[in-house]
């Protein structure tokens, strides 16, 4: 239970409020080390409540400990827009009682109205590197006050090609400083060197395997002949499925623009997201996501963190993502918090061997799955015989064959009677030449 830790009285009204009685496995296994003032560094899968395990133990030093200046207190580094927004609005409830505000640092908006805004100095800043860097570079943001660092799935920030950034961005952070890092498929084996000299003596949760599926989702994949039947299985999927909502997920930005286009001929409003929209734009179709209005999001990777909408229960690969990273970050999109969920990859001939090497990564197997109706002619790669008895009796034939011809050509009884030996299936051949006649 969260009064266990004796946290500050105005966080756990706001708890009571939200109706978090009980934390989740990850908040009970990192509260304690976390509210000790340890570096800690963590890897559970999405939608385990990581955000309430850093934001709670912050908010209770920010509540209890008095402010070294009067720039931020704190720094929360996210890979993506979305994923900067969610934190706010998490912050933002659990702040409520209290007079702590925060504020997000990301591009998609102007940066003039942004640099205004945050000569408010808010305690808390949840920034992206690179608009970030941007406001360093121009002497807008001031870290030396900083005493809480977090970096949110920093795997994807390395993967996004940030790591520059973001080991500038921890250079200009006080040395003395509390750090945690919280990840759903960073091996904490696997870390760069640059996270692990930005922590210091870190407690390590590894909650979960970071090549670990969810267990409460149902993972499948329906083969497509082409393109063309991946659409047509799209639109009987989203028609016939039973869900709340779902995401279908694609590689390209092109291609998230097309699909949107093509789903509302067949009568389906669907939103859309991509990293050519600007931050109001991606606001907006998250809005109509949870207020119901709408039911379909189609995305590209960028929706794959940090969009935690509920009743999330069906995530449609329409293309397949790259990596087994990308799959377990698309897939958590739904199951979270121990609900159901289902994911299904459509995948043609060129994608086979892609989704074979995500089954070998994440040790798992999909449930093939079939269509009525729209089978298609593709149903895997062929599989070829080459076991040491096809092998065999495919010599034998050839042995034959070349015995026949030899028995045509020579009018000897005795050599027909020789080579009718020779092709016997009991016959070994220890390498010696059968014909040396004694001299």
């Amino acid at each position: 239970m969260f009064h266990e830790h004796q946290l500050h009285d105005r966080l756990i009204k706001a708890l009571r409020a939200l109706k978090f009685d009980t934390p989740t496995p990850v908040q009970k296994a990192t509260l304690g080390d976390a509210l000790e003032g340890r570096d800690i560094l963590v890897t559970a899968e999405t939608g385990s409540g990581k955000t309430a395990a850093f934001l709670v133990p912050l908010l209770d030093k920010l509540l209890t400990t008095k402010a070294p200046g009067y720039e931020a207190r704190a720094l929360i580094l996210t890979p993506t827009r979305e994923l900067a927004i969610q934190v706010l609005n998490h912050l933002e409830q659990l702040a409520q009682f209290t007079f702590i505000k925060g504020d997000t640092v990301c591009g998609g908006e102007e940066f003039k109205p942004q640099a205004a805004r945050l000569r408010k100095n808010p305690e808390i800043l949840i920034a992206t590197p690179g608009r970030l860097i941007d406001h360093l570079d121009r002497g807008t943001i001031d870290l030396s006050d900083i005493e809480v660092l977090i970096l949110d799935e920093a795997d994807r920030m390395i993967d996004m090609g940030f790591e520059e950034d973001v080991t500038r961005i921890i250079g200009n952070c006080p040395s003395e400083r509390q750090s945690m890092l919280f990840s759903a498929t960073l091996a904490h084996n696997k870390m760069p060197s640059f996270i692990k000299n930005s922590l210091s003596d870190p407690a390590i949760h590894q909650l979960n395997s970071h090549r670990e599926v969810h267990q409460q989702i149902s993972h499948q994949v329906i083969t497509a002949t082409d393109s063309a039947l991946k659409d047509k299985l799209l639109i009987s999927l989203l028609h016939k499925e039973p869900f709340e909502k779902a995401i279908v997920f694609t590689n390209t930005i092109v291609e998230a623009a097309r699909l949107n286009g093509y789903v509302r001929r067949f009568g389906i409003r669907a939103g859309v997201i991509h990293g050519d929209l600007t931050q109001e734009q991606r606001k907006h179709v998250i809005k109509l996501l949870q207020a119901g209005t709408l039911k379909i999001l189609i995305a590209t990777d960028v929706a794959a963190r940090g969009i935690d909408i509920k009743g999330v229960d069906l995530v449609i690969n329409r293309d397949m993502p790259r990596s087994g990273d990308d799959y377990i970050h698309r897939t958590g999109r739904t199951g979270r918090a121990g609900s159901e969920g289902q994911a299904i990859s459509l995948i043609n001939p060129s994608e086979w061997n892609l989704m074979a090497s995500i089954e070998r990564y994440l040790k798992t197997k999909f449930e093939i799955r079939k269509i009525a109706g729209l089978e298609g002619s593709y149903s895997g790669p062929k599989k070829v015989k080459s076991s040491g008895k096809a092998a065999g009796s495919k010599k034998k034939k050839i042995d034959k064959k070349i015995a026949a011809k030899a028995s045509k050509k020579s009018p000897n009884p005795k050599a027909k009677k020789r080579l009718k030996k020779l092709t016997k299936p009991t016959m070994i051949d220890d390498g010696l030449a059968p014909f040396t006649r004694k001299k």
